[in-house]
């Protein structure tokens, strides 16, 4: 029966790394993944130019999970600026878009590159594609300096210490699993229900229908969830699909969102709709065209039509065909209000088949925040998205892979030596 320091269950960007860390720290480490491609998220992500961190990615207010502040100590023990480092010493062209984020000149597949060879120089060992039996912790009397023995394809393995890195359940075509948590549970660990996040939402056919024909209209909004006090306003483009509601903003907004909830929408952001009305006001001594085709100059023409027959429900004064020149300066102020407060409660979301992420997991309390070791079970530690911590579009999840996969190999470094 094989011996090792580490098994690493989960190759993709958590577990990579942690492998390739532990390794150059004298480790012995097996690696080992269900998939025959590893990696894969990696792969598909930023659109095949992987978004690999964001240069605010150490900010622990940009994480959520039960525990806020949780992603603090890892997020310090590797920032971003050190994986960028790695990116520069592997000769990896990048570029920032915006808001911090950084993304491959070229293919993802770098980043792959980076992480396989990372491992390779640690004298890592891999299993893959490898299904896993089960995995069992060893009575003391049994142990000769393992803790736990892996039943898996090629033969049973034992190891002084387990590190879980095998993701949440978003994308399950790539190969997304529910392992991490059963193993959680069978070692008394409690899971924060899991939920798709980064998602596009959903409406009701019924009630999407009038919205229907906006599928691919882009604006940019600032976004809330009123129901959560804790969630930020974010200020990111918008996208109309056939089926709801995309784009960043929303993407960003899904992760505090519950079904049933309403999603705050402002279409004109910042001082935006005070603008507006100012301009309308101008235009109105001036201009006998009608609202619709005026407010059309400032805002998409599709969504104008479609917004104002909708709010004319409400302030039948707002109609499309209302002449400007006809509305008063309190129109005008409710027609402001109306931009800054659009109101729409979408009826799920499209799962975990499109979610870039996965909030909930394993509770943080029950782990340490230095290096992601089970308060339950000595030698045992998760990490990556298979935690109760989920980051911000942009980077964010995965420097949370890095930040955390760097803490759990220097966790067990540290007690290697002791």
């Amino acid at each position: 029966m094989s011996g090792f320091d580490v098994v690493v269950l989960g190759a993709g960007a958590a577990g990579l790394f942690c492998a390739g860390v532990a390794g150059q720290r004298g480790l012995r480490v097996l690696l080992i993944d269900h998939s025959a491609r590893v990696a894969e998220k990696i792969r598909i992500s930023g659109g095949g130019r992987c978004n690999f961190t964001n240069v605010q990615a150490d900010r622990p207010e940009c994480f959520i999970g039960a525990q806020p502040g949780f992603a603090r100590h890892a997020l310090r023990a590797y920032r971003p600026a050190e994986f960028i480092g790695l990116v520069r010493r592997h000769g990896i062209g990048y570029h920032e878009k915006h808001r911090g984020q950084l993304f491959c000149d070229d293919s993802s597949e770098r980043i792959v590159g980076l992480l396989t060879h990372e491992a390779e120089s640690g004298g890592v060992a891999w299993r893959s594609p490898c299904a896993i039996g089960s995995v069992a912790a060893l009575p003391p009397d049994e142990r000769d300096g393992a803790r736990f023995e892996i039943a898996a394809e090629g033969g049973a393995v034992r190891a002084r210490s387990l590190v879980v890195a095998t993701g949440g359940l978003s994308i399950p075509k790539i190969g997304a699993t529910d392992l991490g948590y059963r193993l959680a549970r069978q070692f008394g660990h409690r899971i924060v229900e899991p939920r798709p996040a980064l998602v596009p939402l959903t409406f009701e056919a019924s009630q999407w229908q009038p919205w229907v024909p906006l599928a691919g209209v882009s604006l940019e909004v600032a976004i809330r969830a009123p129901a959560h006090a804790e969630a930020p306003v974010f200020t990111e483009d918008l996208l109309f699909t056939h089926r709801g509601l995309s784009g960043p903003a929303v993407l960003q907004i899904s992760s505090f969102w519950r079904p049933g909830e309403p999603l705050a929408i402002d279409l004109a952001p910042g001082h935006g709709a005070d603008e507006l009305v100012a301009w309308l006001t101008q235009r109105r001594e001036q201009s006998r065209q009608q609202l619709a085709t005026t407010l059309a100059e400032r805002l998409p023409k599709r969504l104008v039509a479609l917004w104002l027959e909708q709010l004319a429900v409400q302030v039948p004064r707002l109609r499309p065909e209302a002449r400007l020149a006809e509305l008063g300066n309190r129109d005008l102020q409710a027609l402001g209000d109306a931009l800054r407060r659009w109101t729409v409660q979408p009826s799920g979301s499209e799962g975990f088949r499109k979610a870039e992420v996965t909030v909930g997991g394993v509770a943080t309390d029950e782990l340490d925040p230095r290096t992601l070791a089970s308060r339950r079970q000595p030698g045992l530690h998760f990490i990556g998205e298979v935690v109760d911590v989920t980051g911000w579009l942009g980077g964010y999840n995965f420097q949370w892979a890095w930040s955390s996969g760097f803490a759990a190999a220097q966790g067990l470094a540290a007690a290697a030596r002791r």
